[in-house]
């Protein structure tokens, strides 16, 4: 508060934000979706080319889940783990960068706080303020020309560990049907559409989009890529058996 101003009775100040820098969410929502899509296309196209209800169809879904998991969290794995390393040397260099000419640094941390329209005077004493502690100096350096912080680096374990269990649990939804009996596509074709849409409705809880647009366009892409892979094998299958 300043100058007497009091907080307004709508604003309680407890409220949160939610995590949009953790290593969980984007590898979570990419591999439920790639998971359900990828092993949903797999299946038509094996039913499109070979005799529905066959076991190859079976084999072929629980090849795609377990290839898939294990591929998406490597790939996240290595990804996440290749993106932290490279904050950390980055995040090195800038403290080794305060420690050698502090001055020139503050300077610098100062002309960035007057970019963004603070008087000079107090940018400086903004600055100066900051460079009094040098990690205190270095979270703000970081934040201000990395758009990092330095102590919420995305986790690669995480990461890999969300984008296997969701891969997992998408590429399941198309499979289960056969796994029940089901001797032909449209099992796998109603809950598979079913779960593409809830999936993009849930995913809207996140964003700025309302639940029946990401629903309707993640139903539309999946069931888009399901038919394009169906009627591939449904050409290449005869001539194959």
């Amino acid at each position: 508060m300043t100058d007497g101003a009091q907080v307004s009775a709508e604003h309680h100040g407890d409220h949160k934000h939610r995590d949009v820098n953790g290593g969980w969410l984007r590898p979570a929502v990419f591999g439920a979706m790639d998971g359900l899509v990828s092993n949903f296309a797999l299946i038509a196209g094996m039913d499109g080319g070979t005799q529905s209800g066959s076991k190859f169809i079976v084999l072929a879904g629980l090849a795609g889940l377990a290839a898939g998991a294990f591929s998406m969290a490597a790939g996240e794995y290595t990804s996440v783990a290749s993106q932290r390393e490279l904050a950390r040397a980055e995040i090195e260099v800038e403290r080794l960068e305060i420690a050698r000419h502090p001055i020139d640094e503050e300077i610098e941390l100062a002309e960035t706080y007057r970019a963004k329209g603070l008087d000079p005077d107090l940018a400086e004493k903004v600055a100066k303020q900051f460079h009094t502690d040098p990690d205190q100096a270095l979270d703000e350096h970081v934040r201000e020309e990395l758009g990092i912080d330095r102590n919420d680096l995305p986790n690669p374990l995480v990461a890999a560990g969300s984008s296997f269990v969701c891969f997992a649990i998408g590429a399941f939804i198309p499979l289960l049907p056969y796994l029940l009996g089901a001797t032909n596509v449209v099992p796998a074709l109603i809950m598979s559409l079913t779960a593409l849409f809830a999936a993009g409705a849930v995913v809207s809880r996140v964003t700025s989009r309302s639940w029946w647009y990401s629903g309707l366009r993640q139903l539309i892409l999946g069931g888009a890529a399901a038919a394009l892979t169906y009627f591939v094998g449904s050409l290449v299958g005869p001539g194959i058996g």
